[in-house]
């Protein structure tokens, strides 16, 4: 699934499994909430930013290592420039000799202190002068993230953590442009040429001339989709790509899917209107805080509103799309799926089906 992917994006909330949770558990039988990390972390994976944070495949840290630090130096120096001069090297030497080790590790053997927290717009980050220089250096590629406990992040260096890349050689920058721009329209499965955030950290390589050399080599082609303004870049392959045949199961999707990156187009494609409203004001909310889009058999039918509660997978309200068929069956079905993978065993659900929202 991963190696399909190449990037599986990263979110915290957490009201029935995380996104990367979410992720896998429509696509993988039998994995549980939480064991994504433990597949990938370490050796497969590391956290960092491709279109927002991401997992990311072990393949790519030697691009990574040598270009995304330049291209985050403003997100970097906002972190160093609050930090005491000499933490980040200490810390690097401490997790050398330590192996791999959280914030609050850190913080028994000896308390780094608080600093300035962030602000972004009202949303602060992190007062601890560790969890803030662990979180700098993993942009630097000098520490990677190994794991997650009930501690925090875990925090290796790249030669444990990822043995089989951390001494690759040198990338140029015209290397990291050609592997970035063709790794991220693999991710995209369609990436529009117009500038948004499926570009993240490429928006400068967006608009220079990497995208049309692609294109001339036949690594990639440029399509337009029917009825559609924009253009968009597509594997060279793409149209006679073969795929599975669908096992008729419901899935039931996290906000953050790798489908739903490019909403407009899931618009423009499916007929299926998406906007998470978690940032907004729960009196603007057409929806709610965190719904989760249903797909079966190639549409969007519907979209739920749950989480865990004692034990309990807690489904608050269901919305049926209109003019779409909601196979009650097969939602019963991917509810108890999910439910296993949360470890809960009961599945609680309304009978009533909302239309439209509010």
């Amino acid at each position: 699934m991963f190696s399909q992917l190449g990037a599986i994006q990263l979110d915290p909330l957490d009201p029935m499994g995380n996104n990367a949770d979410l992720v896998t558990i429509a696509r993988v039988d039998g994995v549980a909430r939480g064991e994504v990390y433990g597949h990938l972390l370490p050796g497969h994976a590391f956290e960092h930013f491709a279109k927002e944070r991401c997992l990311l495949p072990a393949v790519a840290f030697p691009y990574y290592r040598e270009h995304a630090a330049e291209r985050m130096s403003g997100r970097i120096e906002h972190r160093t420039s609050r930090l005491p001069e000499g933490l980040l090297a200490d810390l690097v030497a401490e997790i050398e000799e330590r192996g791999p080790v959280s914030a609050a590790d850190l913080d028994r053997s000896q308390n780094r202190g608080a600093v300035e927290p962030l602000d972004w717009s009202g949303w602060k980050s992190t007062g601890r002068a560790s969890s803030m220089a662990l979180e700098a250096l993993s942009f630097q590629c000098r520490l990677v993230v190994v794991g997650r406990t009930s501690r925090g992040k875990l925090y290796d260096v790249p030669r444990r953590a990822l043995p089989h890349v951390h001494n690759a050689p040198a990338m140029s920058a015209d290397a990291f442009e050609r592997w970035a721009v063709a790794a991220r329209v693999e991710a995209a499965g369609l990436l529009t040429r117009n500038m948004g955030p499926h570009w993240g950290l490429l928006s400068e390589v967006r608009q220079g001339e990497m995208p049309n050399r692609l294109i001339d080599e036949g690594v990639l082609v440029e399509v337009q989709v029917e009825g559609a303004t924009r253009r968009f870049l597509a594997p060279a392959d793409f149209a006679r790509r073969k795929f599975p045949q669908d096992d008729g199961h419901m899935r039931i999707l996290g906000p953050l899917d790798p489908l739903l990156w490019d909403r407009k187009l899931v618009g423009h494609a499916f007929g299926f209107d998406y906007l998470w409203e978690v940032y907004k004001p729960e009196s603007e909310r057409r929806w709610g805080w965190y719904v989760h889009p249903l797909l079966h058999r190639g549409e969007f039918v519907g979209r739920l509103e749950g989480r865990v509660r004692e034990g309990v997978l807690q489904i608050d309200r269901i919305w049926r799309e209109p003019e779409r068929e909601l196979d009650l069956e097969a939602l019963d079905a991917a509810l108890e799926r999910h439910a296993q993978a949360c470890g809960v065993e009961r599945v609680k659900r309304p009978k009533r089906l909302l239309k439209g929202g509010r």
